[in-house]
């Protein structure tokens, strides 16, 4: 009987994920349940008050796997307190009673190589580094398209002219995707599916209202815990860029420009995601974007560093920041006012300087 593994979700990541898990590992990838106001009614249940939403949404997303058959745990780690949540995760999982494994790779380094395979073996003893070699640059090509086909989504989807055309398209091509099995087949499907993007009819103003979201990893990358942000700019006709991926953060990663083009303003990475928010929101603001968003769980300490550098990119290019942190108690109401009055002022203010 093959074991069934999880992992919490991520966006649409979880679809290179459980290409790793099926067929380099030979697991039985448990996908999540979709997020609800439940998972996080979960994980706010069973995590201490204070620790960050994230926290509270992966315990939420484990158990409600769990319940779904899942029998191990994959954890990994981070540059911030993220690196320690596998261990607590773990610890609270198993005081419910819950009889599963956790394999945790914060615990793993690059520097000692043997440390990654022995977390991998905890995986599957059986399983075959050979085949884990064809099958991680396959699950990482497919992170790196999904991030290109979100990237035009949010350029565009404000935008088309029958509404719902991107999105009908856009889950075909995430459930397709799931059916791929080596990388010219993965490589046909998205060209296949970028061209049908490109056909639809979009009617996009010559200078539309473009704003940036900058801010904490989790937050920005997974919808629910933004309340759905981006889809309410894009509703609303804005143009949403969103540097924050895993293929510009994790595969590419340009440290060095990022620490060059900031130099003016932050001399230090000070931790997690804040050289690349402050890299990100200076390059707009350097494009003459209309307006940069600021998410991030509440009490998130890097990004609450970041603000005070915003502050100075936004009066030296005259660029409004609207600053938002999310915890358990969010709601859309008082989320949706602030927004709907965010959009106010970077609309009069673009006609006025029109």
């Amino acid at each position: 009987m093959t074991d069934k593994v999880t992992f919490p979700q991520l966006g649409n990541y979880n679809i290179a994920f459980e290409y790793i898990f099926n067929y380099g590992m030979g697991l039985e990838y448990v996908k999540p349940p979709k997020m609800t106001d439940k998972t996080l009614e979960i994980g706010s249940k069973y995590s201490p008050d204070s620790v960050c939403v994230p926290f509270k949404f992966m315990l939420g997303n484990y158990i409600e796997s769990i319940e779904k058959g899942a029998k191990i745990l994959v954890s990994v780690g981070g540059v911030c307190i993220l690196g320690y949540y596998g261990e607590l995760h773990e610890q609270i999982i198993r005081d419910l009673g819950y009889n599963v494994r956790f394999v945790n790779f914060a615990q793993s380094r690059f520097a000692k190589p043997s440390s990654w395979y022995d977390k991998f073996k905890a995986l599957n003893p059986d399983m075959s580094l050979v085949k884990i070699g064809e099958v991680l640059p396959i699950a990482i090509k497919m992170i790196e398209y999904i991030d290109i086909a979100e990237d035009y989504l949010r350029s565009n989807l404000g935008f088309e002219v029958e509404e719902g055309s991107f999105d009908k398209i856009f889950d075909n091509y995430l459930e397709g995707m799931r059916n791929v099995k080596n990388r010219k087949e993965l490589k046909q499907h998205h060209k296949k599916y970028m061209k049908l993007f490109e056909e639809v009819k979009v009617n996009k103003p010559q200078n539309p209202l473009k704003v940036a979201i900058v801010g904490e990893y989790y937050t920005i990358m997974q919808p629910f815990s933004n309340h759905f942000m981006e889809k309410w700019l894009v509703n609303k006709g804005i143009e949403v860029k969103r540097w924050m991926n895993l293929t510009n953060s994790i595969i590419d990663r340009p440290e060095k420009e990022v620490k060059k083009h900031i130099n003016n303003y932050a001399k230090y990475d000070m931790g997690a995601t804040s050289m690349y928010t402050i890299g990100t929101a200076l390059k707009c603001a350097k494009k003459g974007y209309d307006g940069i968003i600021h998410i991030k769980s509440a009490g998130c300490m890097p990004e609450i560093d970041t603000m005070t550098v915003l502050q100075n990119i936004s009066k030296d290019y005259k660029i409004p920041i609207l600053y938002i942190s999310f915890d358990s108690q969010t709601s859309d109401i008082g989320l949706e006012t602030r927004l709907e009055a965010f959009y106010d002022m970077i609309m009069m203010r673009k006609e006025k300087i029109i």
